[in-house]
């Protein structure tokens, strides 16, 4: 009897699964709710999969018990199937964007390695070879002027780097158009270019020129040193007219930078020559200072190709109004030369092109990698100019120029930390002090499993007192 009671409800079931297999609800349309238990509504790429999934979990499960569960089976998978592929799929996309994270880093950090590298080694050269160059040759404007005239060459530069990097290509004068917008919404004008170029020019023109006269009276280490404390005056610069956050740490830093620059004056017991020097290269890291503070507050951020452009128009300014100087100078016989066949050409031309891939770099370093890298790559050039001028014996380190040297790197360095610094070093220790508390409480935890198991294996019982 209960065999034949067993065949009717099979034969009592089939019909209702033929019915569910072909009847198809419409999109937006409502099915009946007789045979909600049994009928589904399916879509055309849904009807193979969600078929699929009972015969599998039959398969899987004996035949007991087959015939009373089988339409709720059929819900059970079609929920297990829709709740384990987005699972599935989440998982693998948080594994993939992982991946990809992890990716980039170690890009950034690739690049960040080689413009560390890159920036110190143009600025490193550009110091040695005006040292070099000023054994024969010493017209300091004369070789302002010439090598910011390469810069000219930035805006073509970074326009191949787009052709061979960039999938839709755009036209020079387009991607010039595109690229002048940071002079305003209507682009470079007659006016803005007087009006905007000017000043900028002129701090860069002071710039290098002051940081060649240093290079004079003071050695290549010592110059590089005393230009790192412009990282201090824009700090102090940006706080008083930009009225940026005031932070203490930043103040012991424009503190430690001021404190250099003294025990470098004092390093040769105030010399005349040392005491200009130290001026010259103060004066240059200010109107460095300057120049920054002023671009952020005219200008604001630029990125990469408007940088370019805004280097390139620097250069035009500096060929078409700054040109006169160096002429007056060369006939009043302040800076004079015998022919132009005499002109040391490979060492200026050395100059000014480690001196325009400093510039490149700079800008191309805040791109592809952390910015941050970029000024640990400028004050790296402090040691690589004291190995070089340790292998030229060119200079003596005495405790109080090694000190100095040492005091403004490392304020510099403090000048590199970030706003939230403060609250970023106390979630960090939090962070170890949880570590430490999780890793002693799985200790206390261990320790307790192997005390029971070895009191269970002993027989004993210890009963916890109420």
């Amino acid at each position: 009897m209960f065999f034949l009671q067993e065949i009717f409800k099979l034969i009592s079931f089939f019909p209702d699964t033929s019915r569910s297999s072909v009847t198809r609800c419409k999109p937006g349309a409502n099915c009946p709710s007789s045979h909600s238990s049994i009928s589904r509504q399916l879509s055309p790429l849904s009807v193979t999969e969600d078929s699929s999934a009972p015969i599998l979990e039959l398969q899987s499960r004996g035949s007991s018990g087959v015939c009373g569960h089988r339409a709720e089976r059929q819900n059970k998978s079609g929920d297990d199937g829709t709740q384990t592929h987005p699972e599935n799929s989440s998982q693998e996309n948080r594994i993939k964007a992982r991946c990809l994270s992890c990716m980039s880093m170690v890009l950034k950090a690739a690049w960040g390695l080689l413009i560390i590298l890159s920036v110190s080694s143009s600025w490193v050269g550009t110091t040695q070879i005006v040292k070099i160059t000023y054994k024969n040759f010493y017209c300091p404007f004369f070789m302002t002027w010439f090598s910011t005239n390469w810069n000219i060459m930035f805006f073509p530069v970074y326009y191949s780097g787009h052709l061979a990097t960039a999938q839709e290509k755009q036209s020079p004068m387009k991607k010039f158009r595109e690229c002048s917008r940071i002079f305003g919404e209507d682009g470079l004008t007659l006016k803005l270019f007087l009006k905007r170029t000017a000043p900028f020019s002129i701090l860069w023109t002071l710039t290098n020129y002051l940081y060649l006269l240093a290079l004079k009276k003071l050695t290549a280490t010592d110059v590089s040193a005393l230009f790192c404390c412009n990282k201090a005056f824009v700090f102090l610069l940006s706080w008083i007219v930009l009225k940026d956050r005031f932070m203490g740490v930043r103040i012991v830093a424009a503190i430690m930078a001021i404190t250099g620059i003294v025990m470098m004056a004092y390093a040769d017991n105030f010399h005349a020559d040392s005491i200009i020097g130290v001026a010259f290269a103060v004066g240059s890291a200010s109107t460095s200072a300057l120049y920054k503070v002023l671009f952020k507050m005219f200008l604001g951020s630029a990125n990469f190709g408007e940088a370019a452009h805004f280097v390139s128009t620097l250069g035009f300014f500096n060929l078409i109004f700054i040109s006169f100087t160096p002429v007056i100078l060369y006939f009043t016989k302040v800076e004079h030369w015998s022919s132009f066949a005499a002109l040391p050409w490979g060492c200026l031309c050395g100059m000014a092109g480690l001196w325009l891939a400093f510039n490149i770099l700079v800008n191309v370093g805040v791109v592809l990698t952390y910015p941050i890298l970029i000024s640990i790559g400028t004050v790296l050039s402090v040691p690589g100019n004291a190995a070089v001028d340790l292998l030229k014996q060119e200079v003596i380190f005495n405790v109080v120029r090694l000190a100095a040297t040492i005091i403004i790197c490392i304020g510099f360095l403090l000048m590199l930390l970030p706003e939230e610094w403060d609250e970023i070093t106390l979630r960090f220790i939090n962070s170890l002090k949880e570590k430490k508390s999780e890793e002693h409480v799985d200790d206390i935890t261990d320790s307790s499993v192997h005390l029971r198991s070895r009191s269970r294996a002993n027989g004993t019982v210890s009963i916890p007192l109420a």
